[in-house]
């Protein structure tokens, strides 16, 4: 629709292809909730008041009308689907736009994975914006499937759907000055640049948002999360399926603090999305912990797109897109419709788009590993019968571990793993390039008493990950995620209890997503019959390896002091 055709809707001269009508008004602008009616023409709001005619008309029987919800920073990989999946689980919710980093199949395939979730996300009417991947891979610590430099993000900027630079999780880098992290940040300069600086603080935090950083979405306590609003970040809060901190958070949001925060949800499984749901799920705990409605629907809606620069969304208001969710009440805000670009796209739950089928041929056989040549046991040398050795602490609901030593004893000249102290082993095998590169560790916190997990997701290097109690479990569930291109398995002994092939990249299925969530439900089952205490034991082991959250992770080169940033030998 010509601007000239807009206007003539907006002086009401010409029928809106939708009005809207017995509405209340979300307005996020003035803070108002108000009885009015929408016009839409051409995908956006022509007109917000009365007196408007069109071609279609539908009364709202006094439900509310707000701005489509925005999802500040997701990676969609985490829903175990790609985006044109991903999508018919958010967009019933009321989420009309994501912002999303592709680092996850980046780290795998480089450019052409992020050009897959790309060309895939055109596929569905969700407004899937991306920022470039900053840290492919994310330290020099793992071994990745890919390296990006400046240079090779350069080659983005020409994406219609590129908004900036994805999460810098290099901060040790951008501290000290590293010259291939500030080359990164000279290319994006003058667009949004997202952070990821988990427990910094001082004048190391100081440095790392002089250098032009824009946000960040690791804070676990109001102190941290405040000291990052003082220091000019936008705060994001955060809500995943292995990283909760809303609650710890919400005390935060203010009248004089709430402009400079937004909701996300980071990573969130099949389970998580279908059944809490995406951020409609954030504002409702909100609402429930105290927050006042408005404020809840405006840090999902307005504050996201003014950060991003989105001046064409983030309220309803004449000129902006016409995407919108439709709910009973704002004490409970629940998606009876959902509008993107006008048209109704989600209805009751359920979406009202198909998804097609996603061309994947490039992102499959992505695993390079051969099982049977991994030792998986850890060598005791010398005659001591027990060693003091390091241990990764998981710590319930956050991604931060804890970093604990503990006394293990030998078993035939290798250390033994010790259930009854909740004492397991782990490795993370070298998957992409076939280097044979194996890291060993020990693990408190997951819990099981027998068998062992694996999965081809582990953040963000994406390296096959495993811990069990006994090798020949832990065996069979690498083996059985290897030969299916990728995925999540249990085991026990030589049995698979549990299998969900990822077969796109090693991360993603191509199944719907509610057949991934009832695989997921079984591979959660089987964990907490092995023993495991977890209510999400695949997530947490999946961010074991992530070298750049604290305090000590296991990498395919070895056990990783993030607060040092150095690998450190796993006997103390």
């Amino acid at each position: 629709m010509s601007l000239p055709e807009l206007l003539a809707v907006a002086r009401g001269e010409k029928p809106a292809d939708l009005v809207l009508r017995n509405l209340r008004l979300i307005d996020v602008l003035t803070g108002e909730i108000r009885a009015t009616e929408v016009a839409v023409a051409g995908g956006l709001i022509a007109g917000v008041g009365s007196g408007y005619h069109g071609e279609t008309e539908i009364d709202l029987g006094g439900r509310y009308v707000s701005p489509g919800l925005i999802d500040a920073h997701v990676h969609i990989e985490s829903s175990l689907t790609p985006p044109s999946e991903f999508a018919r689980a958010v967009v019933p919710r009321g989420v009309t736009t994501v912002i999303t980093d592709p680092h996850e199949i980046a780290n795998v395939r480089g450019l052409e994975g992020i050009r897959f979730m790309l060309r895939d996300a055109e596929r569905v009417p969700l407004e899937i914006f991306v920022n470039a991947p900053s840290c492919v891979p994310a330290s020099p610590l793992a071994t990745s499937g890919a390296s990006l430099d400046a240079e090779d993000l350069a080659e983005l900027q020409g994406e219609p759907r590129l908004l900036g630079l994805a999460e810098v999780m290099s901060f040790p880098g951008v501290v000290a000055g590293d010259s291939g992290v500030l080359a990164k940040l000279a290319a994006f300069a003058g667009r949004v640049i997202d952070g990821h600086c988990p427990g910094l603080s001082g004048q190391a935090l100081a440095a790392y948002a002089a250098a032009g950083i824009s946000s960040d979405h690791e804070s676990t306590s109001e102190s941290e999360a405040r000291e990052k609003l003082r220091q000019g970040l936008t705060l994001f809060i955060r809500e995943a399926t292995g990283a909760r901190n809303l609650d710890a958070l919400l005390p935060l949001v203010s009248l004089e603090t709430e402009r400079r925060i937004c909701w996300c949800t980071d990573d969130r499984q099949p389970g998580d999305l279908l059944g809490e749901g995406s951020i409609d799920h954030l504002v409702r705990r909100a609402i429930g912990g105290g927050l006042d409605p408005m404020t809840a629907i405006r840090l999902a809606t307005l504050n996201p797109a003014e950060h991003y620069r989105l001046s064409d969304r983030g309220a309803v208001a004449p000129g902006r897109r016409a995407d919108l969710m439709v709910f009973e009440g704002p004490r409970e805000p629940r998606a009876e419709q959902v509008y993107i670009g006008g048209q109704l796209v989600g209805e009751d739950g359920e979406p009202r788009f198909d998804r097609g089928t996603p061309n994947a041929g490039a992102m499959r056989d992505t695993v390079c590993v051969d099982i049977d040549s991994v030792e998986f046991r850890i060598p005791m040398n010398g005659t001591t019968p027990s060693r003091e050795v390091r241990v990764i602490g998981i710590v319930p609901d956050q991604l931060i571990t804890e970093a604990r030593t503990a006394t293990v004893g030998a078993l035939g000249g290798f250390a033994a793993a010790d259930p009854g102290r909740d004492l397991l082993r782990i490795a993370v095998v070298e998957r992409h390039r076939g280097t044979g590169n194996v890291g060993r560790g020990f693990v408190q916190g997951l819990g099981l008493k027998r068998g062992a997990i694996a999965g081809t997701v582990a953040h963000d290097h994406h390296n096959l990950i495993v811990a069990g109690v006994d090798e020949r479990s832990m065996a069979t569930a690498a083996r059985a995620v290897a030969e299916a291109g990728g995925g999540l398995a249990a085991a026990a002994g030589e049995q698979v209890l549990s299998l969900l092939p990822l077969p796109i990249a090693g991360l993603m299925s191509d199944q719907p997503i509610e057949e991934v969530r009832e695989k997921m439900d079984e591979l959660l089952d089987v964990s907490r019959e092995l023993g495991s205490t977890l209510a999400e034991p695949f997530m947490a082991l999946s961010f074991l390896g992530l070298e750049v959250i604290p305090s000590l992770k296991l990498t395919d080169l070895g056990l990783v002091d993030v607060d040092r940033f150095e690998l450190v030998p796993l006997i103390v």
